[in-house]
């Protein structure tokens, strides 16, 4: 859908430079500014944080949504359950894990990707991590892995 609206001058000129800032568009810049904006009135605590091209919705004084989710999908039971134990074991009240869950609720294909690129690319780094140390085993001795001295 194509939308015309009018801003003013001295706020045409803030876009456009804050766009060319950020090497983009002033279109492009303020549909996200949109986008954002409307999630956060829906969402009061989130923000968005990231480069351009890699924006995340995190909690205001917090980690990022994505990193909530994905650890309670790491725990056991029911939400409320998992949502207890997290804010157990970490610094963050039930409150503001529960923020993070109505925005995932709402953006699941959003969080879902992000969760998924994070997966993968950490199996990504451990498969590369594990052919490195072959050879190293290889070179110095298992016992050099292991913090032995070989003998």
């Amino acid at each position: 859908m194509s939308t015309s609206i009018r801003i003013s001058d001295a706020t045409s000129r803030w876009l456009s430079e804050r766009a060319s800032r950020e090497g983009t568009s002033a279109q492009v810049l303020l549909n996200r500014l949109i986008r954002e904006g409307v999630a956060q009135l829906e969402h009061p605590g989130i923000v968005f944080r990231g480069p351009i091209g890699d924006r995340r919705a995190a909690l205001a004084a917090g980690p990022d949504v994505w990193e909530i989710v994905a650890r309670l999908q790491e725990l056991d039971g029911p939400v409320e359950r998992r949502i207890a134990v997290l804010s157990a074991q970490s610094d963050l009240h039930s409150r503001k894990i529960e923020l993070a869950v109505a925005y995932a609720r709402e953006h699941g294909s959003e969080i879902g990707a992000r969760i998924g690129r994070n997966r993968e690319s950490t199996e990504t780094a451990q498969r590369g991590l594990g052919t490195r140390m072959q050879p190293a085993a290889e070179t110095y001795g298992r016992h050099a892995l292991e913090g032995r001295a070989e003998g």
